[in-house]
């Protein structure tokens, strides 16, 4: 426990310095009635089990008061650290790594770290390197499986890192984060086989990385569970104009029409919903559409859409955390972030069930 002053007696700090100057730690020790000690090691986060809660607001307070701000740039020389870490996303344009990026940001904030958005698609994002050293401007870095490319161009890989969305048996980063996908697949496949649904087409993304993969391996073990089933894929990539030309051709190919498209992403299915109007098809009464994320576009569409609810403002959370840990030398908090299915028009019982 660091030495307090006698006057931490008091409830509120007393601020006493020229307004002429700029404020000191040993103004915000003096306001707050504690040593220079205890305010570096609130303000640095380092707090638990050295000084209280109350004394640790006490000098949150002071600093408030005073407009303190921590000259980083001489504490990180000094520590060696940057306070800052990189996000490596597949591209900015997508709802999802938003919330991602917004609640890595969020924790990243409360501990004093500041996060760098790396988008990383060929000829979208920026320069292929945009660092000197990864390794000098960073202290760790978040990762989704689809943006590896990047991370080995920056070389990423050489730093505390953590990984999202990726095979927690076969991961390069110190920790994993995940969403429960396989399970999130689980409940779109036991909605559809209860309302009579066998004949399905999965609409993949085709993007070749883990949890793409992991989707369609839950879903073909599913629906192969249950006899007279019948599975059919078609791959596009995330986009509302190849998913309606892969729907189309799918849904025009020769023998039996699926009676339920799943939809790996909620742009997909938004494709989906276009091929079935320019063929005449009516959702759900013809063929029942879901997908997976939740955006504001499954609640814009008309029917709208049954998808699978992610989180990504916790999934970011979850991964600051993590590299939180990683960076402190402790273990990440264990276990998948639950997903929900959320059944709205899209869907209903297949035809002659």
């Amino acid at each position: 426990m660091c030495a307090v002053h006698p006057s931490t007696r008091r409830s509120r700090p007393t601020v006493a310095r020229s307004s002429s100057t700029r404020p000191t730690s040993r103004d915000v020790a003096q306001a707050a009635g504690v040593s220079q000690a205890a305010v570096s090691l609130v303000l640095g986060d380092k707090w638990r089990g050295r000084v209280s809660e109350t004394t640790a607001e006490r000098v949150r307070e002071a600093a408030r008061t005073l407009g303190y701000r921590p000259n980083l740039a001489a504490r990180n020389l000094r520590l060696g650290s940057t306070r800052t870490v990189l996000l490596v996303v597949p591209a900015l344009t997508t709802e999802f790594f938003a919330g991602v990026y917004t609640g890595a940001a969020r924790v990243a904030a409360a501990h004093g770290f500041g996060v760098v958005l790396y988008p990383s698609p060929e000829g979208v994002g920026p320069a292929r390197d945009p660092f000197a050293s990864a390794e000098a401007a960073l202290d760790g870095v978040i990762a989704s499986s689809m943006a590896a490319d990047a991370l080995t161009a920056i070389r990423g890989d050489q730093l505390p890192l953590v990984m999202l969305d990726s095979d927690p048996h076969g991961s390069l980063g110190a920790a994993t984060v995940n969403l429960d996908i396989a399970d999130g697949v689980r409940q779109v496949a036991e909605h559809l086989l209860g309302l009579g649904h066998r004949h399905v087409l999965h609409l993949a993304a085709d993007i070749p990385s883990w949890t793409f993969r992991a989707r369609a391996r839950e879903l073909a073990d599913r629906l192969a569970a249950v006899p007279g089933t019948r599975l059919r894929t078609a791959t596009a990539p995330i986009t509302i104009d190849d998913a309606r030309a892969a729907t189309e051709a799918a849904l025009t190919a020769p023998g039996p029409r699926p009676t339920a498209v799943v939809c790996d992403d909620d742009k997909l299915a938004a494709g989906a919903y276009k091929a079935l109007r320019r063929l005449g098809l009516r959702v759900p009464d013809d063929i029942s559409v879901t997908g997976l994320d939740d955006l504001a576009l499954a609640t814009a569409i008309d029917p709208e859409l049954t998808t699978v609810r992610l989180d990504a403002e916790l999934f970011g959370e979850r991964g600051m955390e993590a590299l939180l840990a990683v960076l402190d030398g402790r273990a990440p908090i264990d276990g998948d972030i639950p997903v929900q299915l959320v059944v709205r028009g899209s869907t209903g019982p297949a035809r002659g069930a």
